[in-house]
Parts: structure tokens; sequence; C-alpha cells
């Protein structure tokens, strides 16, 4: 080790030195130091030199003898003010280690190694390479020493190896990193990694560079594998919609597995049912339901396609095993031949292999996928592709099939629903209607929200909604159950608050039964709000168990809602309900509506009712047509829920109509037996007023019947009254709470004989129960109605 001044005089002199060269300390401390050089330098050590720049290299040294000394020279500037610098020179001699350097052992190994082996020099440039390294780069040893690689590769994927070389030297520290190109020697990419170590002397100094590169293709395809399957068990099966998860499929295929996919279902998988078995002798007719690529020209999604019995398809579903293929295959080539525009589109976007794997899940054939290879650069997929194919499609099958059957269960609980729903509008006079009923889009399944309409005696008219808890099957069928209890009891003519008692009851008793056994225990409740409305008083009597209150719209535009001592939900029991009557304006229009309606868009009950409130305050519907209510029931929809609400929705508009004095007669009678006369009389006057005069016979004889028995068997008062309304309604009011019976009499009986004459003549008839005593009613269809009935 010596040192020297910025201008070459040595200034230090160890007894290394001293050893090495023979000189003393005496001798040499003055001296330039380029006087002891026996040849002169590189000019790449002269220039770095000149530059005040380090410099490792081998050199020639005269010793003190006279003899030449070849050394490893290593040259550190020193700074020393002003700008310049001194130097620290440390050099030792070759050949050292003369027994490593000749073991032909240490050549073969370098020479021999499976890996990729180069070594650089500080300035990146190729000193030695080995075989392997030949045969990736493409080009003899010769032709690569003394050039960067990026002299041999123009490619700026190769500059990035480039600058690691580069940092490494600079600083001695080792990199390593991993790439996927394609290299000269190699017809496809391949994964790398590729280490970068400082070859250093024995003092610590950098005098080169070694790159070890590792062919890792293997596992780098074993590692995106999995990444592929976690990713696709993350992103495929996020909803149960056949369509969407087929596209997330295809969605998460490329670009990891192929180019362009596309997924072939069979019509029978979209529609929920159950596939038939896949024809062998005939084509096969799918169609597409999901694609993906950045390609234009993609068959339009939707669309059938038929494959013949020979396309691969066909084949992979027969079969359930997936076939790779190259365009160029003869049962390519023949496919093709058949579908001009397929063949078309792989003719211009240079398509050149291809994979069908079927879609099968728990035995059942569901469809196909198929994976395209567009990538001129890409290899041509074969038998080693398929296992990350089929596994993809195997796991996307189950979550198609999954929702295959959440599409026929959906399908076989929404057709429930609507067949207990109201099917048309029933006759009736008392209101307009408009309904809605809109099925909850999640995965919980539909629930047991419905509506209904039901006319009852004396032309009113009952308006009903109910809120089943849950959803599913068994909500569908308790909103039956519960739909048909209502229609029972409203037969019956039983106040409101009186209907909810018996309906709780029920709801009770199908909760602990055993016709209930398999559904959830403890859930079974329902809300509901039942209300009658009369045309001729224009009362209407409500009663609401755990219901929301209905709108009311009045003609002038106001809208409020109607305030009902709110009951407990049914199934609870214990509580009483209350009915509230109200006295409406013709042409008010009233809105009963589920809980689904206010709570939607994750509202508050307060803000739900708000916005309701806003959405019933446009323009009121003109009384003359039955459509505005049709365009404001959608209107209240549209504004009130999203595309896809998260729970049912029943929605009952009804704007009410009256009857006036001219369609009513009513007469109070005294319980004389002689006013029965008088009855008659005024009934056929009152007929023939109505232009009703064929129907005075039979109205005679029912008025006369059912006046006699409340003369005989009840109490005053006593009155008689007559509806012309879709129907002749006699009604026959008292006040005994006893309903007569009708009775087959025998043949020496006196009586009996009266009220089934009035069942056979008339359409119906029957008793409502009122708070003073009970009316007991009799229709007929007028002539009209009669003559337009099919026979």
């Amino acid at each position: 080790m010596a040192t020297a001044a910025p201008d070459g005089a040595l200034t230090g002199w160890s007894t290394g030195a001293q050893r090495l060269l023979g000189y003393s300390d005496s001798e040499a401390v003055g001296r330039p130091a380029a006087d002891l050089l026996a040849s002169p330098l590189p000019t790449s050590a002269r220039e770095r030199l000149a530059g005040q720049e380090g410099w490792v290299g081998p050199v020639v040294l005269r010793h003190r003898d006279g003899h030449p000394a070849e050394c490893r020279l290593c040259a550190r500037p020193l700074p020393a003010g002003d700008g310049q610098a001194g130097w620290l020179l440390e050099a030792a001699p070759l050949g050292q280690d003369n027994d490593r350097e000749n073991d032909p052992l240490l050549h073969w190994s370098f020479d021999q190694s499976p890996l990729s082996l180069a070594i650089y020099d500080t300035e990146g440039r190729f000193v030695y390479v080995n075989e392997a390294m030949v045969q990736q780069l493409g080009a003899p040893e010769g032709e690569l020493r003394g050039r960067r690689i990026t002299e041999h590769m123009p490619d700026p994927l190769f500059g990035v190896p480039q600058r690691s070389v580069e940092r490494v030297a600079a600083t001695g520290r080792p990199e390593h990193l991993e790439n996927y190109l394609r290299v000269p020697g190699e017809a496809f990419p391949h994964a790398w990694i590729v280490h970068f170590t400082p070859l250093k002397d024995p003092a610590g100094l950098v005098h080169g560079v070694q790159m070890t590169a590792l062919d890792f293709s293997e596992q780098h395809a074993a590692r995106e594998r999995l990444a592929l399957l976690d990713e696709a068990g993350r992103r495929i099966g996020s909803t149960l919609d056949v369509a969407r998860t087929a596209q997330e499929l295809a969605d998460v295929a490329v670009p990891a597995c192929a180019d362009f996919v596309s997924v072939d279902l069979l019509d029978a998988v979209l529609h929920g049912d159950e596939p038939a078995p896949i024809p062998t002798d005939r084509p096969l007719v799918l169609r597409r339901v999901a694609a993906c690529s950045d390609v234009p020209g993609v068959v339009a999604v939707g669309d059938p396609a038929r494959y013949p019995e020979f396309s691969p398809h066909t084949l992979c579903l027969a079969t359930g095993r997936g076939t790779a293929h190259r365009i160029t295959d003869p049962e390519i080539v023949r496919w093709l031949a058949e579908d001009p525009d397929r063949a078309a589109w792989i003719r211009r976007h240079r398509a050149h292999s291809l994979l069908a794997v079927p879609l099968r899940a728990r035995g059942t054939n569901l469809g196909v996928v198929l994976f395209t290879r567009l990538d001129p650069s890409a290899p041509p997929y074969g038998r080693d592709d398929l296992p990350i194919a089929e596994e993809l499609a195997a796991r996307a099958a189950v979550c198609i099939d999954n929702a295959r059957r959440y599409t026929r269960e959906h399908t076989t609980a929404l057709t429930l629903q609507h067949s207990l729903l109201p099917q048309g509008t029933p006759e009736q006079a008392a209101v307009d209607i408009a309904g809605r009923y809109l099925p909850a889009d999640s995965k919980a399944g539909i629930g047991g929200d419905w509506y209904d309409v039901i006319p009852l005696s004396g032309a009113r008219v009952a308006l009903v909604v109910g809120d089943v808890v849950g959803h599913g099957i068994h909500a569908s069928a308790a909103m039956g159950r519960l739909r048909t209890a209502v229609r029972t009891l409203a037969d019956v003519d039983l106040a409101p608050d009186e209907l909810l008692a018996h309906l709780d009851d029920l709801v009770i008793q199908l909760g602990t039964g055993k016709e209930c056994a398999d559904a959830p225990p403890g859930e079974l409740g329902a809300t509901c709000l039942y209300a009658v409305y009369d045309p001729i008083s224009r009362r209407c009597s409500l009663a609401s168990a755990g219901h929301p209150w209905p709108a009311l719209v009045t003609p002038d535009g106001t809208v409020d809602f109607i305030e009902l001592p709110t009951g407990p939900p049914l199934g609870l029991g214990g509580l009483p309900f209350e009915t509230v009557e109200t006295e409406l304006p013709e042409g008010s229009i009233v809105a009963l509506f589920t809980d689904g309606l206010i709570e939607a868009r994750h509202r508050d009950v307060d803000t739900g009712l708000h916005a309701l409130r806003a959405a019933l305050a446009g323009p009121v519907p003109s009384p003359d047509t039955a459509c505005d209510l049709e365009t404001l029931c959608d209107a209240v929809l549209k504004t009130m829920l999203d595309e896809r609400p998260a729970d049912d929705v029943a929605l009952l508009i009804a704007r009410t109509r009256a009857l006036d004095a001219g369609h009513v007669a009513c007469w109070d009678l005294p319980a004389d037996p002689a006013v029965v006369a008088e009855a008659r009389t005024r009934t056929t006057a009152q007929l023939h007023a109505w232009k009703l005069d064929e129907l005075a016979f039979v109205t005679e004889l029912a008025v006369s019947e059912l006046v006699t028995n409340a003369i005989r068997y009840a109490a005053p008062p006593i009155q008689l009254r007559l509806i012309k309304d879709r129907t002749l309604i006699c009604e026959v009011s008292d006040a005994s709470s006893t309903a007569p019976h009708a009775r087959r009499a025998r043949i020496f009986d006196e009586g009996g004989r009266g009220l089934m004459m009035v069942a056979q003549l008339t359409e119906r008839w029957g008793t409502r129960h009122t708070g003073t005593g009970k009316t007991i009613w009799a229709e007929q269809p007028l002539p009209r109605l009669r003559a337009q009935a099919p026979t």
C-alpha cells in the first residue's frame, strides 16, 4: 500500500510495498509513482485517473532489481483540498492463489453449470459467459465479450438487468429481480429469477459482477394458477344471477388464461330448469351469455348458436372432458368450414389455438367455456394448459349451478306469490283500483307482501294490504293462507277490528301448529291493514295490525295520512284492535302500502313517509278514467324505489266513488204484517222507475219473505233498502242479532221455505251483523249484465 500527492509523487510507503517491489521507504517516498510502471496504464485507466475517479485493473510494475511484477492495482482518490485529490494505491501480485486459478474444476463448473452465468466488468460489459448463457442469448461468447447486454439486445426490457449490473458494480451490494421476457434463444417468453453478485478482492474492491439467471417458468405458472384460482374464488359467484356469474368467469380468465373467452350455456340453465341429455347425433344449441376480450367483433351476447356434433363444444359436453386444439387441426378446420362468420373472425384476429372446457356441476351439464389464444408471442395451448382451465371452469360451474337452482326456486316462489295475488280487478263500483306487487331482488328471495280487493254486500268493498315476516316459499305459503282467511272472514262481514282479531288467532295457531313444523320456529308473523268503504255513506272503516297508516289524497290535492290506533302485529296476541271510521269525499284517493315502499333506499320511516307524501302530491288523477291511477302507481314506485328493491313492495291505490240518492231507495217499516203488501208495492214502483220491471217478480218474493221474517222473528226498527249498483241489492235490517238459516222444509211444515226460495231465485244472499242488529241481503244481476253473461 502507498499514498501519492495530487502531482503523482509518492508520499507514503508501507512495508508490504517494500516486500512487493524491494524499495525501501527512503528510496520510494518523493519519487513519481509513474516511475514504478514497467508498461503504460490502459487508456481507460488514464481517463478515470485524470478525472479523479477510482480504477481497478491489472498493471505491470518494475521491481528494484529490474524484473517485472504483474499486479492488480486499485487506485482510490483522496481529497486534498482546492479541488485536488491525492491517491491511495493498493497492489496485489497476480497468481497468489495459483492453485485455485489453475484448477480445471473451477472452469468446468462455470462452463457446465445448468444455470445461465455471465461475468461483467465494472463498466457492465461481458467478460465471460457459460454455455447455458450462450444458448439463452443466441450468440457465441466471442461475439458477446466486450459488449453490454443492451447492445446485443436493444429491447427496452433488457435495460432492467443492465442497470442492475451497473448499480452492483458501483455500490458493491447484490441485487436480484424477477422478469418475464423472451430471450433470443427461446421461442416464447419465460419467467426468470436473476441474481447480480459483486465480485470483490480480499480487500473488498469490486472487480466485476456475476449474473446468475434461473428459468422458473414452471414455478411461476404454478404461482399464477394459485393466484388465478384465488381471484376466481373472490370474484366468481358474487350474485345468484346466471348471466352475471358467467360474465365474472370470462372477466377473470382474460388475460390470465386467454385473449378471448366465451361462455355458452344451455337455454334450460337460464330458466332454472334441469338440462336434457346432450345429443350426439344432431347439432347442439347453446346461447352465448358472456364474453370477454379486448378485440372487436365479438359475437353478440344473448345470441343462440348451433354447434355440429363434431364441434369442440358438443364433444367436450358429451364426454365431460376438456380438449385442446390448434386452429390447423382437422376437426377445427371442419367445424369452421360450417361456420363462415366464426372462421372469418379467427382469420381476422389470427387465433392460433383454443381450449373447450365443459361446465359441469353435480353431474349436470350446464354449458361450455371456450378459451382462445390470439397473441402470436404466446405458445399454443397444449394438454398442460387444460388442468387450470378445467379447475377454473369447475369452480365457476358450481356457482352457475347455484344460480340456476336459485333461479328455479325464485321462479317457483314468484309464481306461487303471483298466483296468490288478485288476478285482475274484481267487479265492484265502490272504488277505482290500481295495484302493484314488486318482489325483492335479493338473495333472501321474495317475501310475503300482498294486497287484495274484496267486494262486500251492500255495494261496499274491502281493501287489504299485508306483509308476512320473512322471505321465500314459507312466506309465500303463509301469505296465501292469510289472504284466504281474510277473504273468508270478509265474506262473513266482520268489522275490521273483529276480522283482525280472528286473523291474529289464526296466525298464532299457524305458528304453533304441526302444519308449519318445517318453517323457522317463532318467525311466523305479519302486519295487516283492513279497510271497508261504503259508497252510499262514503264512510271508510279501518283497522291496523302493526301496519303503516294509509295515505289520503283529497280532491283538492291535499295529502295526509289517516291516523289509526295501530295494534300489534298478527301473531303476538293479547292486545285488542280498534276500528276508526272516517268520511271520505267522492274522488278521494287512498294509498295502502307495505313498509318496503317507505323504507327503500335505506330511509327511516319518517323520511320515507315524507317522500311518499311528496310523490302523491302531484296533479290529482281524473275521476273519469282508471288509467290515471295506473300512471300514478308507476310514478310512485319510480320515485320511491331503486331498480332492485331490497324488500318486497305491495301498493294499492283506490279512488272512491259515491252512490247518490238516485241509486238508493230506503223505507222504515213498522212491525205490522199488513206492511208487507205496502213494501211489495213500493218495491215494484221503484223498480219501474229504474226500468227494472223484469226483476219485479223475484224482487217482490224476496222482499215479502225478508220483511215477513223481520216482522215475525226480529225486533224493530225494521228498514227496507234497495240499491241499484252493478247488481240489484235488496236489504232488510232489524234490531235482532239472531241470523236466519235456510233449511229444507218437510211436506207438512207450514214454514221454512222462504229463505230457500230466496237462495234459489237470487244470485247471492247473506247476513251481516251491525252494531244495532243485522241486515239480510240478496243480490240479482241486472238484465243487461245477465244478457252479456256467457252461457
